[in-house]
């Protein structure tokens, strides 16, 4: 795992938020990770190029949210979801992020915990996924 933190966003970088938030927030979500020294975001290489990119904010030391978490689509069902997670859970003890119902499987999968939090917004339902990680 590579931390991103260069002014300029890389392509693939921005490539792989587009999946994460709307296109049009890209740039705004990219530039929070730039500004606040609780958020970080991390890129995950294969043959020396990004396929897969996961940025968290730091609640205390042993607690993370994810803001976003993508893999391009040709690199799914590879495990680069999982090698994202497991970089998080040798860190932090609780580890949350809140998705739809298109992600609730993958963390699941997983070992999280899902709670429905019900239709959050008009038409979309969301659910608040939580791992306790007991290794640490």
């Amino acid at each position: 795992m590579k931390e991103i933190n260069t002014v300029k966003i890389h392509p693939l970088i921005r490539n792989l938020l587009s999946f994460a938030t709307s296109e049009f927030r890209v740039d705004e979500e990219y530039a929070k990770y730039l500004k606040s020294p609780n958020r970080k975001l991390f890129g995950l290489e294969c043959n020396g190029k990004y396929v897969g990119c996961i940025g968290f904010e730091m609640i205390s030391p042993k607690e993370c949210v994810i803001s976003h978490i993508a893999v391009f689509p040709e690199q799914r069902e590879k495990g680069i979801g999982s090698k994202m997670i497991n970089f998080l859970s040798d860190q932090f003890w609780l580890i949350s992020a809140e998705t739809d119902k298109d992600g609730v499987d993958f963390y699941r999968k997983y070992g999280f915990m899902i709670t429905s939090l019900g239709e959050k917004y008009p038409g979309v339902d969301r659910f608040l996924c939580e791992f306790r990680n007991e290794r640490l």
